[in-house]
């Protein structure tokens, strides 16, 4: 009954979204709200998939869910092709992003069609799919214009987003039960990726810690994945926070509190870790030196709350990660210790859709997975990984540069979101094949092609 009236309140939701952003995008030129789609969508993602086959035990709908993000992206550049003037003279003005972004793909697209590895061809397509969206994404980003107000309408549906997953995570703590164990996502994932419930809460492992206490989701995928994208609520409204008045601001500390409040609910070491290095990078980088005050008020605090308060469980938890003798810590050790040899062995990669934890990647064929750095690495060699580091780098980097020199505030929003981001990732994607956090992912590479838009108008008076 709860799951059919989730499916319901979901379709509700999906259909007007779709038509308004078609009837903007298609009749109204405005390809560029294909980002609107993506933010209000990519959150609930699996949520909606998982309810569609709970109430409807249909494939073929699923398949039409799974691939509407996707579909959405695609029409987005194809109508910035149809409704841009003279394509064929668009100006090829690269910066190293760009450059480094076309090699990256490039390189990907290589790989698909090299006979290397023991991956099918039809693997291989889906995985270079995955890659390829997110660059389609940070190109439309690189082409979008907005107004200061198509901007803050752009940050308000993040802020949204991040008071909304810390209510769900909220109700889920009161009830004491994971939202996915009413959304059907255990069903779905034995059904259409034919992976059967684990751990203690018949969902999966990473649903618990390794004191068999519940971490929360909230409508994401997964702890790991809410975790990293409420990295992207936080920074949004720091940025907002610094720049509005402080008689207007107070809407924006209630948006960084629920996202750190939903960090404590997703008890993401990786994440707790990677909040701090944004804080100390953001305070750094960008002169905000009561933010290094601040981390290590919250680093002082939580190292009291383990020696102190902590239960036992606890205390032992964060002992053995630090050690590196956690299941999970050496979990990981084990996983990068894997794909580490995979790279000796195969300096130059050893096949697209060899590595990861994708659907297009098989367990019969995985080789490592668990750090998004190594996983490039095994695929396509030394060469693929050291490539994705630059982009980041400069990403980053170039990020930063907009934030200083730009005249315009909500780009320099943008700009500081999209390097706080970035930075953030970093740590996670350590752990995890992150990229495939679609929400968190997609949309700080949007954000990061706007803002290189705005590098080039500032280095050459030219987007």
């Amino acid at each position: 009954m709860i799951g059919n009236s989730l499916f319901l309140f979901a379709i509700l939701g999906f259909v007007p979204l779709v038509f308004v952003t078609l009837k903007a995008m298609v009749f109204k030129g405005k390809w560029e709200y294909v980002v609107y789609f993506l933010l209000a969508y990519l959150p609930f993602h699996i949520t909606v998939l998982s309810l569609t086959y709970q109430t409807t035990y249909s494939p073929i709908l699923v398949a039409f869910f799974q691939l509407a993000k996707d579909l959405m992206v695609i029409l987005g550049f194809v109508l910035f092709l149809l409704f841009h003037k003279n394509i064929f003279e668009y100006p090829l003005r690269l910066n190293i992003v760009d450059r480094l972004f076309l090699f990256f793909i490039g390189l990907a697209l290589l790989f698909m069609f090299l006979p290397i590895g023991e991956s099918s061809f039809v693997n291989k397509a889906f995985y270079f799919k995955n890659m390829l969206i997110p660059a389609i994404v940070y190109f439309l980003g690189r082409n979008t214009r907005f107004t200061d107000q198509e901007i803050s309408n752009f940050f308000k549906v993040i802020f949204v987003i991040a008071v909304a997953a810390f209510l769900v995570n909220l109700l889920e703590s009161t009830l004491d039960t994971h939202f996915q164990s009413y959304t059907g996502y255990a069903l779905f994932n034995q059904a259409i990726y034919d992976t059967a419930p684990s751990g203690n809460f018949g969902l999966s492992w990473t649903f618990e810690t390794q004191a068999i206490t519940k971490r929360f989701a909230s409508f994401f995928s997964d702890p790991l994945e809410m975790a990293s994208s409420v990295l992207l609520g936080f920074a949004a409204g720091l940025i907002w926070y610094l720049s509005s008045k402080r008689e207007d601001s107070s809407i924006y500390l209630l948006v960084m509190f629920c996202s750190l409040a939903s960090l404590f609910f997703a008890s993401s070491r990786a994440a707790f870790a990677a909040f701090f290095v944004m804080i100390f990078f953001i305070a750094v980088v960008f002169r905000l030196y009561k933010l290094i005050f601040f981390g290590f008020a919250m680093a002082l605090a939580f190292i009291v709350y383990v020696f102190i308060f902590a239960s036992d469980d606890f205390y032992y938890f964060v002992v053995d990660t630090i050690t590196f003798e956690n299941a999970s810590s050496v979990g990981h050790l084990v996983e990068w210790l894997i794909a580490l040899d995979s790279m000796i062995a195969n300096p130059l990669g050893a096949g697209l859709a060899m590595s990861g934890n994708v659907g297009s990647v098989t367990d019969d064929v995985r080789i490592g997975g668990e750090n998004q750095f190594l996983i490039y690495g095994v695929q396509m060699g030394f060469l693929g990984m050291i490539v994705y580091i630059l982009l980041l780098g400069y990403s980053i980097s170039y990020a930063i540069s907009v934030f200083r020199n730009t005249d315009n505030l909500m780009t320099a929003r943008i700009s500081f979101t999209a390097a706080a981001v970035k930075t953030g990732l970093l740590l996670p994607l350590f752990t995890a094949n992150a990229e495939m956090y679609a929400y968190v992912s997609w949309i700080s590479w949007w954000m990061v092609g706007y803002a290189m838009s705005e590098y080039n108008r500032i280095k050459t008076g030219y987007a």
